[in-house]
């Protein structure tokens, strides 16, 4: 053999071995998940909460697969799990064997749970009690016509939450600015502050301050300050939901009607969900007080929304806003109906 050619079959040779070799470390360090139907995923686990195990592979989107369809799951390099009895395990690889979460260290030897105690995988620095997870969107809706009559609106709105294990702090601010024909016709806004402090479990009390004015409905300033009880059902992107009841001081300044102020009974629930996919995002806010002194005396608003992603972290929402105030000072509607499509910006 020349040495050209005994050259060239050296580099060869050397090539496929080191491909080969680049080839086996990829194997060895991919994840491996078995269905009971026996199917294999090959991927990287990446967590697991809610019963649920997302896996990322190279043919497809993230996948997420119920832990009852999984015969098995092994992890090649360590996660942080934590047990539903708040224990952390990190630097644990994850073992799933016949319906078992199976936990062993090199200085123990391997015990078994059910898998009821895994809770998280991977879980976010909040979950585990360090520092808050912070969470909002602003957006804002505007049109402007032209011909007949002139008219340009803009509504505007801003909610921003920050999340740790204990507590929540809560700010919202909305409001709408419609002009016809260079006069001012729509002229109204309200800002909300909460803070909630979590009880164990799902129980919360909090207290909240807020403030609403609405010109053409007579309402100079409206504002409310109280505390409340509230419960979190559930907060999982499936659905979140959460209710308040509580009590509060409302004061009401009119620009011509008589002021007045009272002691209300006040509510609220809040809910969310991505059950119709594609990232999508129902929503429902609805808020209600009473006054104690006359219970014809109430006002309730409610939103009901369909927001859905667009591109980087721009979302588009259609909303249907409806507040009704019985007791609104003589002339004014009672029932205020809204329909808008917003652009927002999500974090």
């Amino acid at each position: 053999m020349s040495l050209r050619k005994y050259l060239q079959a050296s580099c060869l040779g050397t090539t496929l071995c080191l491909a080969g070799l680049a080839g086996a470390d990829e194997v060895v360090h991919k994840d491996e998940i078995v269905l009971k139907s026996g199917s294999t995923i090959i991927g990287t686990v990446t967590g697991s909460r809610d019963g649920v195990v997302t896996i990322e592979t190279d043919f497809a989107d993230p996948l997420e697969i119920s832990l009852d369809k999984i015969a098995s799951v092994k992890t090649s390099a360590p996660v942080v799990i934590q047990l539903a009895d708040e224990r952390v395990l990190p630097e644990q690889p994850l073992l799933i064997e016949q319906d078992q979460l199976v936990i062993g260290t090199a200085t123990s030897p391997q015990e078994s749970y059910a898998l009821e105690n895994l809770l998280l995988v991977n879980p976010e620095p909040w979950e585990l009690g360090q520092g808050y997870r912070w969470k909002g969107v602003v957006s804002v809706a505007a049109s402007a016509q032209r011909g007949n009559t002139d008219t340009d609106d803009l509504n505007y709105s801003l909610e921003s939450i920050w999340r740790s294990k204990l507590d929540r702090y809560t700010l919202r601010y909305n409001g709408e600015n419609e002009k016809t024909n260079g006069e001012t016709t729509v002229e109204k806004w309200y800002a909300q502050g909460k803070y909630d402090y979590f009880f164990d479990g799902p129980i919360y009390g909090g207290f909240q301050g807020s403030a609403e004015h609405d010109k053409f409905t007579d309402l100079d300033l409206r504002y409310l300050i109280g505390p409340y009880i509230g419960r979190q059902f559930y907060e999982e992107p499936i659905l979140a939901l959460s209710a308040e009841i509580g009590a509060s001081y409302v004061d009401e300044d009119f620009i011509e009607a008589e002021d007045r102020d009272y002691i209300a009974a006040n509510w609220a629930v809040n809910a969310s969900s991505n059950y119709l996919g594609g990232d999508s995002r129902l929503y429902l806010d609805h808020r209600g007080i009473v006054s104690m002194d006359d219970s014809s005396d109430y006002i309730l608003n409610l939103i009901l929304g369909l927001a859905f992603p667009l591109v980087w972290s721009l979302e588009a929402a259609a909303e249907l806003q409806l507040d009704y105030d019985n007791g609104a000072v003589e002339g004014v509607d009672k029932l205020d109906q809204t329909y808008r499509l917003r652009l927002g910006y999500t974090w």
